[in-house]
């Protein structure tokens, strides 16, 4: 197959029947609607992220993409490198720009190689990923980037690029688990009575207030919705965390445009939005993203991040939630270690050899912090 190598600086060049044709339909992170939503409203350049999509094309047709950014630091990443800089700069070289594959903000796994949904050839696929990363490592050389970092793919997709010089690092996240649970009293059924006492308390604390707690999806939220949900977003970096790098803009603009695919917890005191939390939805998958309050009540943050999610995933009949990074308080409220994957590349090869010995001690740690971890199960235990 004969295959053009075409690279933009915009999804705006790329229509969006061309690119939603890769990838998986339901993932709503690699979706034009909501990566272009990145673009166009402010949440990019302003913090060090540079577009760049690479796409492969046979005979006009677009067959296989990947959304790529180049980064001039390490903010929004998740997969923390600051270490590896520091190094690579004492050496006297610049460790920035360097090429990253990965969606901003967002350290949700799903993939990053996207193919025509069309192809279903496991080999062909595969050749057409080998294409891709072929073009990153000429693209990283011929641009004089320091490597490339791809973030929060799944493991087995990684894996099968073996042989191509790439280092794996893990890291370790907190997801929850549908065992076809009927409804939340059937899911906190199976926790040992400890945490499920802890639970209902946490809940029962939060129903005692005059508060009304309403899900909703994007395509259910007027602009007057979105507005206060930014607001609230914002207010917790303003007083906590420096700058909101998601803008009003792009709220506004992924609400119509994913629809379903988003959905807010929304908590109301006298009609006015007080407390909020964002989440992202595929067929299988939900994604907890953003929270936002400015009034605090005990126990708040559990119902509308933790507990309102397992909820929806129950009604919904979705198998995994996923709720974001870090947090080993999510144990004892059902979540449960998460082995998370990524890849790297470094053009200078004494510097790939030097991480790669860094990477074999820390995939160690992780693993024994990972078991560690999976004792602490809140869940009762069967035999």
């Amino acid at each position: 197959m004969k295959l053009d190598v075409n690279i933009h600086q915009s999804l705006a060049g790329i229509p969006a029947s061309d690119w939603n044709q890769l990838g998986e339909a339901d993932y709503p992170f690699t979706r034009h609607e909501f990566l272009l939503a990145l673009e166009q409203h402010q949440c990019l350049s302003e913090f060090g992220w540079q577009s760049v999509y690479i796409v492969l094309q046979s005979e006009s047709k677009i067959i296989a993409g990947m959304a790529c950014y180049i980064k001039f630091n390490s903010y929004g990443e998740l997969v923390f490198d600051h270490n590896w800089a520091q190094s690579y700069q004492r050496s006297g070289r610049d460790y920035y720009p360097k090429l990253v594959t990965a969606i901003p903000y967002t350290p949700a796994t799903g993939p990053r190689f996207l193919i025509h949904r069309a192809i279903n050839d496991p080999n062909e696929i595969l050749q057409l990923r080998m294409e891709l990363l072929r073009v990153i490592k000429r693209f990283c050389s011929d641009n004089r980037l320091s490597g490339w970092h791809l973030l929060f793919e799944r493991e087995q997709t990684v894996k099968a690029l073996a042989g191509q010089d790439l280092l794996y690092r893990y890291d370790c996240q907190f997801h929850w688990h549908n065992d076809d649970y009927s409804n939340f009293d059937d899911f906190l059924s199976r926790l040992s009575s400890r945490k499920r006492k802890n639970i209902r308390k946490e809940r029962a604390s939060v129903a005692t207030e005059n508060l009304l707690i309403e899900r909703k999806h994007g395509d259910e939220l007027t602009d007057a919705d979105w507005q206060q949900i930014h607001k609230l977003y914002a207010g917790i970096f303003d007083r906590k965390y420096g700058t909101a790098t998601l803008s009003e803009g792009f709220f506004k603009a992924i609400g119509p445009a994913l629809q379903g695919r988003v959905m807010a917890v929304l908590v109301k005191k006298d009609d006015s939005i007080i407390a909020t939390s964002l989440f992202f939805v595929s067929d299988s998958t939900l994604y907890g993203r953003v929270w936002g309050c400015d009034e605090y009540y005990n126990h708040l943050h559990f119902e509308c991040c933790y507990y309102q999610g397992i909820e929806y995933c129950i009604e919904n009949k979705l198998q995994h939630f996923d709720p974001g990074a870090q947090g080993e308080h999510k144990i004892s409220r059902g979540f449960l270690p998460t082995r998370t994957c990524s890849a790297h590349w470094f053009v200078d090869q004494d510097f790939h050899q030097m991480i790669a010995h860094y990477l074999l001690q820390e995939e160690a740690y992780i693993n024994e912090y990972c078991q560690a971890l999976a004792l602490k199960s809140p869940y009762r235990r069967t035999s």
